[in-house]
């Protein structure tokens, strides 16, 4: 009469209807208040009204005590619960749930009224993994409900073997799984839980990704080279990862092509180059190791350089083999297959490494660079003269002597005298410049005859006017 909404009586008098242990007329109430979900993918567990009655079937453990009036009206509610959807016999549970009708109330409301979630979750609190993942399957349900419903309650209680195991039973090429898989390593990223994420890949047998997570345990939070010394395993697992799927991508090249959906792809030439790099990485690994213990290291960058970053870290990489070493030529070969493997700017990298010797102080040392690079028999013919002309910004503090050696070390003597116009020896630039042929000298000549003027070098201006 008043026009109030009945869905809140009819509920309760369901509830008292199955408090008294009166399942039917408890079922029939509650088919006026409660509905369906819209979405049964949604990511919830359905109506809060749905919720009680579960929680209130659930916590009633005593069993239910069937007199013989009630008999045929038990078989008929168990005739029901069969009916519902998905519920077949081959995903009624062992057990408890099997034999309790109050077990059998709960999936009835849940299969009436709840969200696939919800099912799923009911099935995960009563140990029944296996019929969790079946209606996950038949129900084609997103990866969203496997996360939540099944994925996160598996590791969260030391069971993700045993999920493992479940998975592998119902589908053991696991292809079916493929988007859940694929869907958890993503979550496990997000979350920074690499040890679960890389015993999943291992699972999977998806050995490009696993490697890719191997390369993070060795790099990450490395502060110095002996840290990755003691790291060194990783590098062995990368190998070894890699090594198996070239073996798998090789035997099934040669049978009909098997549908490895879900597992990362990489060309054979790739892998190889991945392996190569690993290969360089630990001899990286072992010399720099070794350099820090025997207290050679000089550089104390606060990024730690590997291979696996992109060519900016390569190249820092083979500036800090080549000036950690106890001289130049002790880390140059490494530094040199560095170069070469990942074609690298290689006069970048000496003219950078020129600079830190600069700073260093150590100018017999840039002679020694020079030395190298020349008998590594792919440098130009400028190269060593680049080298010199880059380290030579910094010739305020190096001094006279050391400064004169370096430009005397340099092949072309046009690069001789654009060192010595660098470092304001207008002087010593004139006198190079005298030495060449007649045209090209008197070019040169007047060229630092105007340099002088412009310097106020009165002395080098008058010396030009006069040879000109």
């Amino acid at each position: 009469k008043s026009g109030l909404d009945p869905g809140g009586a009819w509920h309760a008098w369901g509830m008292a209807c199955l408090k008294a242990g009166n399942l039917t007329s408890a079922r029939e109430k509650f088919n006026r208040c409660l509905k369906p979900p819209m979405d049964l993918n949604q990511l919830n567990h359905g109506s809060r009204l749905v919720q009680d009655v579960i929680q209130y079937l659930e916590s009633t453990v005593k069993p239910v005590l069937i007199t013989d009036d009630d008999y045929f009206a038990t078989l008929r509610e168990l005739e029901a619960t069969l009916r519902t959807r998905s519920l077949s016999l081959e995903m009624m549970c062992e057990g408890k749930i099997q034999h309790n009708s109050y077990y059998q109330e709960c999936l009835f409301y849940l299969h009436s009224y709840g969200t696939n979630l919800a099912i799923i979750s009911f099935y995960m609190r009563h140990d029944c993994m296996r019929e969790a993942l079946l209606h996950l399957l038949n129900k084609e349900s997103p990866s969203e409900v496997f996360i939540e419903g099944i994925f996160i309650p598996s590791y969260e209680s030391g069971k993700l073997h045993m999920l493992e195991n479940l998975l592998e039973t119902i589908d053991p090429g696991l292809e079916s799984w493929g988007v859940y898989l694929i869907a958890a390593c993503k979550y496990l990223q997000r979350k920074n839980y690499y040890h679960i994420l890389y015993e999943l890949q291992q699972f999977m047998k998806d050995h490009v990704r696993a490697a890719m997570t191997c390369i993070r345990f060795f790099t990450h939070g490395a502060k110095s080279y002996t840290e990755l010394g003691g790291k060194q395993m990783w590098l062995l697992k990368i190998k070894d990862h890699l090594k198996v799927y070239l073996q798998e991508v090789s035997r099934s090249s040669g049978r009909k092509k098997m549908a490895f959906t879900f597992r990362k792809k990489m060309s054979a030439t790739d892998v190889s180059r991945h392996i190569n790099t690993v290969d360089l990485q630990m001899e990286v690994t072992k010399f720099l190791h070794q350099c820090e213990s025997s207290g050679t290291s000089q550089m104390t960058d606060s990024s730690l350089p590997t291979l696996f970053g992109n060519n900016n870290m390569k190249m820092d990489v083979a500036c800090k083999v080549i000036l950690e070493g106890k001289n130049i030529e002790e880390g140059f070969g490494i530094a040199f297959r560095v170069l070469q493997d990942f074609q690298l700017e290689a006069t970048e990298v000496y003219s950078k490494v020129a600079k830190q010797l600069v700073k260093q102080q150590k100018y017999s040392e840039i002679q020694q660079l020079l030395k190298c690079v020349n008998e590594s028999g792919v440098a130009a013919k400028n190269d060593g003269d680049n080298i010199i002309l880059n380290c030579l910004n910094e010739f305020k503090n190096i001094p006279a002597e050391d400064l004169d050696n370096l430009i005397q070390d340099m092949d072309s003597d046009e690069n001789k005298i654009q060192a010595y116009v660098m470092c304001n020896k207008l002087r010593s630039a004139y006198l190079v410049a005298v030495r060449q042929e007649k045209a090209r000298a008197v070019q040169l000549v007047q060229h630092v005859r105007q340099l002088a003027e412009s310097s106020g070098d009165h002395v080098v201006k008058a010396i030009c006017a006069q040879w000109l």
